[in-house]
C-alpha cells in the first residue's frame, strides 16, 4: 500500500512539474496579448459556373489576398488601420493594439473588409458574409480574461462570369 502512495505521489508530483514549466507565459507577454484584438477568417473563391453543390461546399481558399481592418474612434476619425494577406489556406490574422497614440481602439468601432485578390480568375469581391461592404466587430467568438478574438466569416471572390450588374445602376439609366 505505501509503495502504491510513493507512486502515486510521484506521479501528481511530475504533472505538477510538466503543467508548470509547459505553457507558462511570462508576465511582460501576458500583458502585451491582453492589449491586443486578434481577428481571423478566411478568403474563399466561390465559381458560380459549377454545379449547386459545388458551388456552396467546393469554394478553394485564395493565397496572397489582402484583408483589412479600420477603427474609428467616437467621432468617426480613423485612429487604426492594418491589412494582412492570406496564406495557403486562404487564412489571415489581423492584431489591433487596443491603445493607439493613448487613445482606446474599442472593437465595435472596427469594420473588417476585402481589400484585394491575387487570383486574377477570382478578383470580384462579394458581399456574401459581407466582405465587399465590411463586418463591424460586434461579439467576440473567444473571450478569455482580457484575451479577445473575433472570428469572421469567410470572405468570398468570384470570378468576371459571376459578376451581377448593379440593379439601381441599370434602372437610373432608362
Amino acid at each position: 500500500m505505501a509503495a502504491v502512495m510513493m507512486i502515486a505521489t510521484s506521479l501528481l508530483l511530475i504533472g505538477i512539474g510538466i503543467g508548470i514549466g509547459i505553457g507558462s507565459v511570462n508576465a511582460g507577454e501576458a500583458w502585451e496579448e491582453a492589449n491586443v484584438i486578434h481577428v481571423g477568417g478566411k478568403v474563399l473563391c466561390q465559381d458560380c459556373t459549377k454545379g449547386w453543390n459545388d458551388w456552396v461546399n467546393g469554394s478553394n481558399p485564395i493565397k496572397g489576398s489582402r484583408v483589412s481592418v479600420t477603427c474609428m474612434d467616437d467621432r468617426r476619425r480613423v485612429i487604426y488601420y492594418g491589412s494582412d494577406e492570406t496564406d495557403e489556406a486562404g487564412e489571415y490574422a489581423l492584431n489591433v493594439n487596443k491603445y493607439v497614440n493613448g487613445k482606446e481602439v474599442k472593437a465595435t468601432g472596427c469594420w473588417v473588409r476585402l481589400v484585394s485578390s491575387s487570383d486574377s480568375s477570382c478578383n470580384i469581391p462579394t458581399d456574401f458574409a459581407g466582405g465587399r461592404s465590411g463586418v463591424k466587430l460586434r461579439r467576440p467568438t473567444w473571450l478569455y480574461r482580457d484575451q479577445t478574438k473575433y472570428t469572421i466569416h469567410p470572405f468570398y471572390y468570384t470570378t468576371p462570369l459571376c459578376d451581377e450588374p448593379n440593379q439601381e445602376e441599370t434602372q437610373s439609366n432608362y
